[in-house]
C-alpha cells in the first residue's frame, strides 16, 4: 500500500442491516486532489472517519502512507489533517488559541507551536482576526479556522468532507483557492462533495459514490466521456408540460442517455448535433413552446445523473 498516499480494498462498513459502505476499492496517488462524489447518505463521511480512525471497518482494508487505519492508528494520526462540514473550533477562545491549543497536542514545543500558529493564521488570512473570539468569526472564516489547525502538524494527507458545505460563493472560492495551493505544496487531498462544480474544478481524480459502492471514476474530462460529447439543454416555456415534452422526445436518444430534467429543463446526452434540429421539430409538432434550446458540454452533474438515476444533492447522510 505504500505506494499510494491512500488505499482501501474491499472495505465494508455496516450498521445492523445498513452496509454503508459495500466493498470500497480506492487507490489514491500522492500529490493530487481526490474527489469523492455523491449524494447524501452515500457513504461518503462514513469513508472519511474511517480513514482518520474515528471509525472501524466492518471488513476489508484501509491504510494511508502504507500505515493501516487499525494496526497502525497512530501513526495514521500522525499523518493526516481532518476538516469537516461543521467547523470543530472553540468558540470561547480566539482564533490564535485555537490553532496553538491544537499545536500543542501535536507535543510541539511552545515556541515551535507558536511560529507554527502565526504562519497558519497568515496563510489563511486570519492576522488581523487572530485574537477574537472565534464566536465572532462568520462561517467562512470558522472554516479557515478549522483547516488552519488541521494544517499545523503540517501533514502530508489531508482529509476534507464537504468542507465549502453552507458556505457563501466568496468563501467557497477562498477554500478551493487554499485547496490548490495545498496540491501545488505537495499535499495529497481527499475530497468529499457534493457539488458537482466542485471536484470538476479542483479534482484530478473522481469517484462517483452511490449506496456505499464507486459506480465510477476517472478524471472529470474521462467522466464526462463517458455520456457522449454533448449534451442538449432544452427549456421549455411552460414547465407543467416537461412529462408531455419527454414523451415527445422518446425514442430520440437512448434512456440511459437522458440525463435528467427539472425546472422546465430537459438534458438529452447526444452524439449527433442534428438531434437539436429532430427534439424542435418533435416539439413544435405537439405545440410545446420552446424558450431555449442549447448544446453543451456535458457536466458532472449529467454523469451523476445517468449512472444513478438522480440528482447529487438528496437524502439524509445517516452515517
Amino acid at each position: 500500500m505504500a505506494d499510494h498516499a491512500v488505499q482501501t480494498e474491499s472495505l465494508v462498513k455496516t450498521y445492523g442491516e445498513v452496509r454503508a459502505l459495500d466493498g470500497i476499492d480506492l487507490e489514491v496517488e500522492a500529490g493530487t486532489v481526490f474527489g469523492l462524489l455523491g449524494p447524501n447518505g452515500a457513504g461518503k463521511t462514513t469513508l472519511v472517519r474511517i480513514l482518520a480512525t474515528l471509525l472501524e471497518p466492518t471488513a476489508g482494508t484501509a491504510a494511508v502512507l502504507g500505515h493501516d487505519v487499525i494496526s497502525d492508528a497512530l501513526a495514521v494520526r500522525r499523518r493526516i489533517g481532518l476538516a469537516g462540514q461543521f467547523a470543530a473550533v472553540d468558540p470561547e477562545l480566539t482564533g490564535r488559541e485555537n490553532v496553538e491549543m491544537i499545536a500543542l497536542l501535536y507535543r510541539l514545543p511552545r515556541v515551535e507551536a507558536s511560529r507554527r500558529t502565526n504562519e497558519v493564521l497568515e496563510r489563511f488570512d486570519l492576522v488581523e482576526a487572530a485574537d477574537r473570539r472565534a464566536s465572532t468569526y462568520s462561517g467562512g472564516m470558522r472554516r479557515r479556522l478549522d483547516l488552519a489547525a488541521g494544517l499545523i502538524g503540517r501533514p502530508p494527507v489531508v482529509l476534507l468532507d464537504e468542507p465549502t458545505t453552507g458556505l457563501d460563493p466568496r468563501s467557497r472560492q477562498e477554500l478551493w483557492a487554499i485547496v490548490d495551493e495545498l496540491r501545488r505544496d505537495g499535499t495529497t487531498v481527499l475530497l468529499t462533495t457534493q457539488y458537482l462544480e466542485e471536484a470538476d474544478r479542483l479534482a484530478q481524480e473522481v469517484a462517483v459514490v452511490d449506496h456505499g459502492r464507486i459506480t465510477a471514476q476517472g478524471s472529470p474530462r474521462q467522466l464526462k466521456a463517458m455520456i457522449g460529447e454533448n449534451v442538449l439543454s432544452i427549456h421549455l416555456a411552460d414547465p407543467v408540460l416537461r412529462a408531455d415534452a419527454l414523451e415527445a422526445l422518446s425514442g430520440l436518444v437512448a434512456a440511459e442517455q437522458q440525463t435528467g430534467s427539472a425546472d422546465g429543463e430537459i438534458r438529452l446526452a447526444v452524439s449527433n448535433p442534428a438531434a437539436s434540429a429532430e427534439a424542435v421539430r418533435r416539439l413544435d409538432a405537439r405545440r410545446l413552446e420552446i424558450a431555449a434550446v442549447e448544446l453543451q458540454q456535458p457536466s458532472l452533474d449529467d454523469v451523476f445523473l445517468a449512472l444513478t438515476g438522480r440528482p447529487a444533492e438528496t437524502e439524509e447522510e445517516a452515517a
